[in-house]
């Protein structure tokens, strides 16, 4: 028993004392997941450089076919089987970062790490439909992970670092660091918190840092000045936002039915998945090569060449359908680089249209591109901060921020309206539906739960007296701005208050989705 309550006030010890090293610590997560992503990004430039020789060798010498096909299928095969092995690896990773924060994944950190970076190079040196970025941030939660584990850091400081780890990677991947912090405070976190700023931004800065001393300050599409769209102009881009709205939901719609496709198919065991991917990667590399791999530099060719409509079609049919086929055998690799594929030639079909029938000016065309990808990124992921920031980092301006939020939010509100929920939570029930990987909490064991308090929730204008509280739970705090309040029978909770709550870590997830998510089961009395 004393041990019990010793432990519980280590645990309350290390919050007060861990908020002024928790910035040193990301800046050393940032440093490790800045120089790995670096390593990761070369490799895969390299190895893409190598594909196109390979095809090349090949239309010159076709008996090398049969061989180039061969090596596909056993790649597939090798990457079926460590997805087997380790079923968090699959995909981008994210939703298995997110579940991880929520006590509801396992995740071995090493593992990890180790088997996402080789999964996630094979995937794209083969040519698959994934992007760099969802390895990375799952590479740079595993090194947060690892460097917790390794300095045997408390439990609460844990999730902060993992976090940190997780916005150094996109900031590294993308050469964005806001867009990695907003990514961390608006999809990992779902919420505002000083800790998690603090923590990502020291982070995300160092990771882009390291980044840029390798790939130069010259952000990540080398597109030309353009001037902003006029005002007169907007209602084109509220029909784009309506138009978009309804394709990511399209989108997340396929995506997900992909995957209960490839799940389905009883005679296909999962370890044999992706070598559907790995062959039709082959067959487009002589047809259409345009669209093997994430799609960076077919990004700058729809922006900087006079595409026809019909091809642009062609492409976006081709583009949309082996990025499903390809993220649906559970591939490594992420989403983010394809859908702002399919989100370009989207707005370049569209600006072109507008220009042939409608008289739009040319010159505003290539402007639609860059706020469709924005667009259509909010409606697929649902984070319309992190979409309007990470594309004017990547694009190097800020000129089109406007432009971009008001097709973003009427993408949003198309998505809401159809009911369509966020991919990456829709991906994380489906994983957790799977059965594997489930959290393992040690019994006994207590950790801290930083819990928001939103603006209409059940709590909020309560005093603490008048809940009925979850059992297993003791609030040890409220933060409220920059002080720190001990929590009292008759003290009111207001909104954008955070509860620090000490729980069993094996009720970590339940109470946490009863005091912020549904906040409502909480009894509260008048």
């Amino acid at each position: 028993m004393n041990d019990s309550k010793n432990d519980t006030k280590a645990i309350i010890n290390n919050w007060n004392n861990f908020r002024l090293r928790i910035i040193l610590q990301g800046i050393i997560i940032g440093l490790i997941t800045g120089l790995i992503i670096v390593f990761y990004r070369i490799a895969i430039e390299k190895a893409g450089i190598f594909t196109v020789y390979i095809y090349a060798l090949m239309r010159k010498n076709p008996v090398i076919i049969p061989f180039w096909f061969i090596i596909l299928i056993l790649t597939g095969i090798l990457v079926g089987y460590m997805v087997e092995k380790e079923p968090t690896i699959s995909g981008s990773g994210i939703p298995q970062v997110e579940g991880y924060l929520l006590r509801k994944v396992e995740m071995k950190w090493f593992r990890v790490l180790v088997l996402k970076f080789i999964g996630g190079f094979i995937g794209l040196a083969a040519g698959l439909s994934v992007g760099r970025e969802g390895p990375s941030i799952q590479m740079g939660a595993a090194i947060g992970q690892g460097f917790s584990k390794i300095t045997k850091r408390v439990k609460v400081e844990e999730k902060f670092l993992v976090t940190a780890g997780a916005s150094a990677g996109l900031s590294a991947a993308f050469n964005a660091p806001i867009a990695g912090v907003l990514f961390a405070l608006e999809e990992v976190h779902k919420n505002f918190s000083p800790l998690v700023l603090t923590t990502a931004l020291s982070a995300s800065i160092t990771a882009d840092f390291v980044s840029k001393q390798f790939f130069g300050i010259a952000p990540v599409f080398k597109f030309e000045k353009l001037s902003p769209i006029p005002l007169r102009y907007y209602p084109y881009l509220i029909v784009l936002g309506v138009l978009l709205g309804f394709a990511g939901v399209i989108f997340n719609k396929g995506l997900l039915g992909t995957q209960d496709i490839y799940s389905k198919s009883a005679k296909l065991k999962q370890r044999y998945w992706p070598v559907i991917p790995f062959v039709l990667a082959g067959i487009l590399g002589f047809i259409y090569p345009q669209v093997l791999g994430g799609g960076h530099k077919l990004i700058e060719s729809v922006y900087n060449t006079p595409y026809a409509i019909k091809f642009l079609i062609l492409l976006l049919l081709i583009k949309f359908i082996f990025t499903l086929i390809s993220y649906g055998s559970s591939a490594p690799g992420g989403i983010f680089l394809p859908l702002l594929v399919v989100g370009a030639i989207l707005g370049a079909i569209y600006g072109l249209t507008l220009n042939k029938f409608f008289n739009f000016p040319s010159i505003y065309v290539n402007n639609i591109i860059i706020i469709a990808m924005a667009a259509y990124f909010c409606a697929i992921v649902k984070a319309p901060m992190t979409g309007m920031i990470l594309l004017t980092e990547m694009t190097g301006s800020f000129s089109h921020l406007l432009s971009i939020a008001v097709a973003s939010i009427i993408a949003y509100v198309v998505t809401d309206l159809l009911k369509s929920e966020p991919i990456y939570e829709s991906l994380l029930d489906k994983f957790l539906n799977k059965g594997k990987s489930k959290f393992k909490a040690a019994d006994g064991n207590k950790i801290l739960v930083e819990i928001p308090v939103v603006l209409g929730s059940p709590l909020s204008g309560k005093l603490v007296k008048a809940i009925k509280w979850p059992s297993k739970c003791l609030i040890v705090s409220i933060k409220r701005g920059d002080k720190e309040l001990i929590p009292r029978g008759y003290s009111e909770i207001y909104p954008g208050d955070y509860l620090i709550v000490l729980v069993n870590e094996t009720d970590a997830a339940d109470i946490y989705e009863r005091l912020s998510k549904n906040a409502g089961k909480c009894e509260v009395t008048s």
